[in-house]
């Protein structure tokens, strides 16, 4: 960021070549630091996110596309309600690409089972 000279916007999406990783291209996204309660505005830029990135991967002609818990963690969003909005941000897309949902800890694991069955 440093030297494109300006922070990314919450909520948008970029595309860059990977370069030495495993994949073509990274997909950008910030999501939303939650600084006391969930707000509305927080929520809807989470969607954003997922929105804002499948549709750079749809323009793109990228047929998979893998997603960490955005904003959880040190952006503070609850690891449930983060990952309710990421799958109903996934399934209201009306793409062809194929989501994974990318999960480190046990607890972000069992909550994604839950919500895809």
């Amino acid at each position: 960021m440093a030297l494109q000279g300006h922070n990314e916007p919450t909520g948008r999406a970029k595309i860059t070549p990977a370069y030495n990783l495993p994949c073509d291209f990274v997909l950008h996204t910030v999501g939303p630091i939650v600084r006391g309660k969930v707000t509305e505005n927080d929520r809807e830029l989470l969607a954003s996110c997922y929105r804002e990135c499948l549709k750079i991967a749809q323009e793109n002609g990228i047929k998979s596309v893998a997603f960490c818990c955005i904003s959880t963690g040190e952006f503070h969003f609850p690891n449930d309600e983060a990952a309710k909005i990421a799958v109903e941000a996934v399934r209201k897309y009306k793409g062809n690409t194929e989501v994974i949902f990318n999960v480190f800890k046990d607890v972000d694991y069992k909550i994604y089972r839950k919500l895809l069955g």
